[in-house]
């Protein structure tokens, strides 16, 4: 391949292509179409309904609407209620996995028989590991994740089945799988590329979900059960979101074109990897970081003031204007997901000794909502979401950074699985929008020997 050749022609052809597929704001705004399926206040269009969530950061009353504390319910359940109720039980990712499968928490025997029968799944195919894992692993995981989840549908030999029963167990089989996909990702990537040892330990039955991600990922395999409640609670948090969330939107869009299971799932997982979605909470932690280097101390609020004010004036870290982590396309007040692992992000801290680096999070959270509100008024309140903690505790938990955005991804194959389910259930065609096309109504075709190069 000549490279000079071809990257000659990208550069020469790249500015074209964008300069004639560029639209104005003002055209879309003539033409009454919502960018990103949201309308000028950042609401977004229904285009569906489901039972399995719900996000509401605003309500109505006499025809106002008004901003509120966020709240989110699983299957109408309250977030903050399911997580205070699963204080005394080990398995509060898989009971939740169970509640928004099948709409009810389970029974005991219920959930003796979830966890067993997701045990049974979470063995890998013979030489899985070694073939589609260890043979070409990647900086970056998630397209690891990606990879393992299209390999897996060649292992199964009733892959195309869309019938509800089928989709179910392949469903249970990836949430089950999710873990040791992403951990022994982790590990190829970490002896491979950054030449450090190789541990790939085998899951232990009887371990929930967190555990088995903390046992799997650290060489001695040890954790406290604070640090395993915490990161089970995270997984929950991340789990489901209303289901107007990006990727899931995409599970249900593939899902629509009967599309298998293990297709979809690619599909969701590469909209979770983009740094607009999943891909975001890595962010924040570099932010906080380069925040600290900036102040005099953790409690110089004077100096974390002046560096907000830097950022939104593009004069500081990545001079976009933008303070990571604050701010939610579905909440005004608060993010209760934020709430709730603030929270459990401060009993971490404390317990790990790092209770200054968490008052420097929580002042944060604290001031730039108030900080975005001077500088305009009229804009709709904001609040910390779920991001801006999320990078903070795990790094608590020592997980390392490459794994931030595949940890949503073991919370978020749950809310995709029962989306997928209800969408196979309820959808009756495939989903098509519709673009107004701006191209010309006729355009002659010009023979080759009278065309003209462009700008000539």
């Amino acid at each position: 391949m000549n490279d000079s050749l071809t990257q000659a022609f990208i550069q020469k052809y790249t500015p074209r292509l964008v300069e004639r597929d560029r639209i104005s704001m003002g055209t879309y705004k003539a033409h009454n179409v919502n960018q990103g399926l949201r309308d000028e206040k950042g609401n977004g269009l229904v285009v569906g309904l489901t039972n399995i969530s719900r996000a509401d950061g605003f309500e109505t009353e006499n025809g106002k609407r008004t901003a509120c504390p966020g709240k989110l319910w699983y299957r109408g359940i309250d977030i903050k209620d399911l997580i205070n109720g699963f204080t005394s039980c080990r398995f509060g990712y898989e009971s939740t996995a169970f509640l928004l499968l099948f709409g009810d928490l389970p029974t005991q025997d219920e959930l003796d028989d979830f966890v067993e029968v997701l045990e049974q799944y979470r063995a890998l195919p013979p030489h899985f590991v070694r073939d589609i894992i260890m043979h070409a692993p990647s900086t970056d995981l998630m397209r690891m994740l990606n990879r393992s989840v299209l390999s897996l549908g060649a292992y199964d030999s009733n892959s195309e089945d869309t019938s509800p029963e089928n989709v179910l167990r392949q469903c249970l089989t990836l949430i089950s799988q999710f873990p040791v996909l992403v951990i022994y990702a982790y590990q190829a990537y970490n002896h491979y590329i950054k030449d450090n040892s190789l541990y790939l330990h085998r899951p232990k039955p009887g371990m929930s979900t967190s555990e088995i991600l903390l046992s799997l990922l650290r060489p001695d395999r040890r954790y406290t059960d604070l640090e395993a409640w915490v990161l089970e609670v995270e997984l929950i948090l991340h789990m489901e979101h209303g289901g107007g969330n990006n990727s899931t939107f995409v599970d249900r869009v593939v899902t629509s074109t009967g599309a298998d299971t293990y297709s979809t799932i690619a599909a969701a997982i590469a909209s979770l990897k983009g740094p607009k979605h999943g891909g975001q909470i890595n962010i924040v932690p570099k932010m906080m970081a380069d925040l600290e280097e900036n102040i005099a101390s953790d409690s110089d609020m004077a100096g974390i003031k002046r560096y907000l004010s830097a950022v939104l004036d593009r004069k500081a870290f990545d001079h976009k204007g933008k303070i990571y982590g604050i701010d939610n396309p579905v909440y005004s007040i608060s993010d209760p997901r934020a709430d709730i692992l603030q929270a459990y992000a401060k009993k971490l801290a404390t317990a790990k000794g790092c209770t200054d680096t968490y008052n420097l999070y929580a002042a944060v959270a604290d001031l730039a909502p108030k900080l975005l509100a001077e500088r305009d008024p009229a804009a709709k309140p904001t609040s910390a979401n779920i991001d801006f903690f999320s990078g903070f505790v795990y790094r608590l938990l020592d997980i390392p950074e490459e794994l931030f955005t595949p940890m949503i991804a073991v919370g978020r194959i749950v809310g995709w699985s029962a989306h997928r389910m209800e969408e196979l259930i309820n959808g009756k065609v495939i989903m098509r929008p519709a673009y107004e096309s701006l191209t010309p109504e006729q355009r002659p075709f010009v023979p080759i020997e009278d065309r003209k190069t462009e700008g000539k």
